[in-house]
């Protein structure tokens, strides 16, 4: 839908001060024991191909392991649209939960009185229809589909369930660790709960590479499990030379991120080892209270690295 495109409106009475009886307040206990039967909607390989690339992107459900996610796969559906269906509409009671598949949907919320404005749209690729189902509040917006499309949908039990109690059940897990990480002791509890809401995990096998110098900063990495070891290579050595060790509660990969320059070191895993890793978006936006103590530790690089090469290797540019 272009800019000077008309918006036609939604259908009569939908912005209108409709009483509805709420479907949305249904008590959720994360700790509850949950016997209710799986929903399942069988899928021939070639739709369970199809919803699984559109699972990639889809950041709530990082949270999920490979049962729960196999579980949300079953329960999902779905649903063909044309051009001009309004899927969710704003105000009404949260039904469903959208992936989508294929087509663009246009974005359209209404404040007060106003007539409804295009705020965004979708384009062959993301999810809408959480907020709801997760705040237990009426829709905050308009998705009307620009064009036809297929949307896979899961409905509001089965997304409660198990996303909102595999999101509860890593916040847990990420708060009791991150009270255990000396450098975030000066965050608040709200901001140790957005940062554990934001924290990703990964599994390494022992030897494998997690950064290598001379890449491109992408992540930074808290210890969770395991060990692991810092490697430096001088532009005229052949071989890397230890650095150093982190353990558990420990963190690496900030360096480049603070000083926007390439890796400074590899990191290899010691032994198996999982870390729990923010995204460059997220490190800069939940840990700027920390960069000072970040900083300051570049000190302690910088004079293992005097030792072992008689070279702070420019390291003293973070502090600048």
């Amino acid at each position: 839908m272009s800019d000077d495109e008309e918006f036609s409106g939604p259908p009569p009475g939908v912005y209108g001060n409709r009483r509805r009886v709420s479907v949305c307040a249904e008590p959720f206990n994360p700790n509850q024991i949950d016997d209710s039967p799986k929903v399942v909607h069988p899928k021939t390989d070639g739709q369970r191909s199809r919803l699984r690339g559109s699972f990639q992107h889809i950041f709530l459900f990082r949270a999920l392991d490979i049962e729960q996610t196999q579980e949300v796969m079953d329960a999902m559906f779905e649903k063909k649209v044309t051009k001009g269906e309004y899927v969710i509409v704003q105000g009404d009671d949260g039904d469903n939960f959208y992936v989508i598949d294929t087509g663009v949907y246009d974005i359209f919320v209404s404040v007060g009185t106003e007539e409804p404005k295009n705020v965004g749209k979708y384009d062959n690729k993301g999810s809408f229809g959480e907020l709801a189902l997760m705040y237990n509040t009426p829709r905050a917006a308009t998705i009307q589909a620009a064009s036809d499309g297929i949307l896979w949908a899961l409905d509001r039990m089965t997304f409660r369930r198990i996303l909102l109690t595999a999101a509860f059940k890593k916040r847990k897990l990420y708060e009791e660790f991150l009270e255990h990480v000396p450098m975030l002791s000066s965050l608040e509890r709200y901001e140790k709960m957005t940062l554990a809401d934001a924290l990703q995990a990964k599994k390494f096998q022992d030897g494998e590479c997690i950064i290598k110098q001379g890449d491109e900063a992408d992540n930074f990495y808290f210890v969770e499990k395991g060990k692991v070891r810092v490697t430096v290579k001088a532009s005229d050595a052949a071989e890397e030379v230890y650095v150093t060790g982190v353990e558990k509660g420990g963190y690496f990969g900030e360096l480049s991120l603070v000083t926007k320059k390439p890796r400074a070191a590899s990191v290899y895993a010691a032994g198996d080892v999982t870390c729990a890793f923010l995204d460059v978006g997220a490190f800069e936006r939940l840990l700027g209270p920390c960069m000072d103590i970040m900083k300051r530790n570049f000190q302690n690089y910088e004079e293992e690295l005097v030792r072992l090469f008689g070279s702070s290797m420019n390291i003293t540019d973070a502090r600048n």
